[in-house]
């Protein structure tokens, strides 16, 4: 007997199936199927066939793979008894509760006291299905591994996408051929990780940004995760997301996945990475004010460093409000003994050497100059030297003799006290001062995984976030380490890299777009001598770099000269003009064949108008640049596109092109089909283009 189920929307449908009781499978994921579609129908076609040197049935390639089916690749669950013993569930299958959005799926194994559950959510406004899976159990067991729902993969795609990195590199893309066999990625520092964000990305065939189909997976879990990618013998393929191996270190009768976040497209990567953007932005996100522009960053860190001086700083501010900054945020160093990276972290105390009055003269300084203020702390760390780790050292999580990070040790989140003194401690300067922002730093790897690490400080953002509602938080975990849609249900902004070199960031933006909204990235315009390059780059880089996101600088103002004042005020007032439709824009990213240009155009939401950021990095193989194809415009509508003149000196082109004269109407057609021809322009170089629907 085969039971059947959908989810669909006007653009997808998802259909499940079990087949005598057992564990359903995924047996469609997608176009939407016509209203007469028969489902038993489809899923008996579905059913493959079976030859020499093969079990008699080809076992099911379900939600949850069975290792009891006799599934030889990677199961969905693996479980040890109280005593160690492994368990092999066989589970029926219970019910199947199906709404229009959601899909409840429930399995028993009574002989061994089991319970599966898994949840399908479709939401309908972005297309995003939300994933999860549940496992109970009447006595204590050990668990292993849990995926989240097992998606098939696409038995046409040719390669899978995803991401490795670094500090200060995260987001490098990885191609991978399918092979026979599995693709395992095990992130196991306890954190999102700089090293591998948690997606995958299978294009079919060939398929690219802004044309073909695409399926997309994101785990939303900021405790270090597990993927794997797998080609059975047979050609099947699944793709699985879970906690990190060894994340559960006690046996419990309860455990769950986190969310995977699944999107499929025929309209290229740019299909899913719109689904996500906008899922983030609007569903996961929950935002302190939802109806105040996002205001211009400033951020003392590449300024003073630990070297804090009030006049200083007052002065600083002075000159950030005067470029267009609307919040202050006083980054590390205000706190404890803090003059350096080797002590005071825990010591959440004023240091009265430097603000022998508080903060009360610098946040009230900031706000007569009209910006808020915003403040950085670092609650999961601790170091050695320290009052709290000298009053404390069992809080801390791992061996006393590990090896440190940044002179830091980890606070043991799992231990009420722990998150009862970081609460009380925090608490305590939002509710002296007026405070709007936090900067949420996490500067090391964990000792070794521990999923009750992130459930700890989960607990103590959303606490902060229910008690004080309108204090914005960002994550920064030495950058780009700790960003996915788990944190982000708690927090409302990721810095996306320590890298103030804006030659890097146009990359790993353009990378990170394929999921983040420009709402919740933060990018900065750095030093004109890039702390972490070591690079020199031009004002104009620097700052059209920065408004392609949630803008802000974060440098010496007082290094800037006449001329590139005026160039960051010029590019602020633009981006506070425009903040109001960019803010809710979708990203999307353009094919170029020269690996030297990388391009976005984020169009408004009623596709009324849309800007083009063309960044020229290196030096390209060609004499002249090529036309670069448009996405995502009305091919019968005409649009005004002009050339924004503030894009600094440009001697290397004699300006034949008309657009460095004139602004034209062309219409959509035109320029996603032929694209648009821009002037020559030196390495390290940026063109900034304007359309309107006329």
């Amino acid at each position: 007997m085969t039971q059947v189920w959908k989810l669909e929307d006007r653009r997808q449908t998802l259909v499940l199936a079990s087949v005598d009781g057992r564990m359903p499978s995924v047996v469609y994921w997608g176009g939407k199927l016509p209203q007469g579609e028969d489902l038993a129908v489809l899923a008996q076609a579905t059913r493959l066939d079976v030859t020499g040197g093969m079990l008699d049935r080809l076992p099911d390639l379900s939600i949850c793979p069975e290792v009891s089916q006799s599934f030889s690749g990677q199961p969905g669950l693996t479980i040890r008894s109280e005593g160690g013993t492994p368990l092999r569930p066989r589970f029926v299958l219970e019910s199947v509760d199906n709404t229009d959005d959601t899909l409840t799926v429930t399995a028993r194994d009574a002989a061994l006291g089991l319970t599966y559950r898994a949840v399908f959510t479709l939401v309908q406004s972005t297309g995003v299905i939300e994933a999860r899976s549940e496992i109970g159990s009447l006595s204590p067991i050990w668990l292993d591994w849990l995926a989240a729902p097992v998606f098939p993969a696409p038995q046409l795609a040719d390669k899978m996408i995803d991401f490795s990195g670094r500090w200060c590199g995260e987001f490098q893309r990885v191609d991978t051929p399918w092979t026979p066999g599995a693709r395992m990625r095990d992130n196991r520092t306890g954190r999102t990780g700089h090293e591998y964000f948690p997606a995958i990305i299978l294009p079919v065939g060939d398929a690219r940004n802004t044309a073909g189909e695409v399926v997309t997976f994101h785990y939303g879990w900021s405790g270090g995760h597990r993927m794997v990618a797998e080609e059975l013998p047979d050609g099947r393929r699944q793709i699985q997301f879970g906690h990190a191996a060894g994340t559960h270190l006690a046996k419990g009768t309860s455990f769950a996945s986190a969310t995977l976040f699944a999107a499929r497209s025929e309209d290229g990567m740019n299909g899913c990475a719109i689904a996500f953007q906008r899922h983030l932005r609007d569903h996961v996100v929950r935002w302190p004010h939802p109806d105040r522009p996002r205001p211009v960053h400033y951020n003392c860190w590449e300024a003073v460093y630990f070297d804090h001086k009030l006049d200083e700083l007052k002065e600083i501010a002075e000159r950030a409000a005067a470029l267009g900054a609307e919040r202050f945020v006083l980054d590390d160093g205000w706190f404890g003994r803090r003059d350096d990276d080797t002590s005071s972290l825990g010591d959440w105390d004023i240091d009265a050497r430097k603000y022998p009055d508080g903060l009360d003269p610098l946040v009230s300084h900031v706000k007569s100059l009209g910006m808020t203020f915003g403040i950085w702390f670092e609650p999961e760390m601790v170091n050695p030297d320290s009052d709290l780790y000298r009053a404390h050292p069992d809080w801390a999580l791992g061996d006393a003799d590990q090896i440190t990070g940044r002179q830091q040790l980890v606070l043991d989140m799992s231990i009420p006290a722990v998150v009862e003194y970081l609460y009380t401690k925090i608490a305590a300067v939002l509710s002296v001062y007026d405070v709007d922002y936090i900067k949420w730093d996490h500067n090391r790897v964990l000792p070794y995984p521990d999923a009750a690490q992130a459930e700890g400080t989960r607990a103590l953002l959303e606490r902060l976030g229910r008690d004080f509602p309108e204090v914005e938080i960002e994550s920064c975990s030495s950058g780009g380490g700790r960003i996915d849609f788990g944190i982000l249900g708690s927090t409302q902004r990721v810095w996306l890299s320590d890298s103030n070199d804006a030659i890097e960031r146009l990359r790993i933006q353009h990378e990170a777009a394929l999921f983040l909204p420009m709402a919740v990235t933060g990018s900065h315009v750095g030093p004109r001598h890039c702390h972490t390059s070591g690079r020199v780059i031009d004002i104009h880089v620097r700052a059209w770099v920065a408004a392609q996101r949630h803008m802000g600088f974060e440098m010496d103002p007082r290094e800037l000269t006449d001329d590139e004042a005026v160039v960051l005020k010029d590019v602020t007032a633009w981006w506070k003009t425009n903040r109001n439709w960019t803010i809710a824009a979708d990203i999307l990213r353009l094919d170029s064949v020269d690996p030297e240009v990388t391009a976005e155009l984020q169009r408004a939401a009623d596709g009324s108008r849309f800007i083009v950021f063309v960044g020229q990095t290196g030096t390209s193989a060609q004499v002249l640049p090529r036309p670069l194809r448009l996405s995502g415009l009305e091919v019968d509508a005409m649009y005004k596109v002009a050339l924004l003149d503030s894009v600094g000196n440009n001697p290397a082109s004699r300006k034949g092109v008309t657009l460095s004269t004139a602004p034209v109407v062309l219409s959509g057609r035109f320029l996603m089909q032929q694209g648009l021809s821009l002037p020559k322009c030196f390495p390290q170089s940026i063109w900034v283009v304007e359309g309107e629907r006329v």
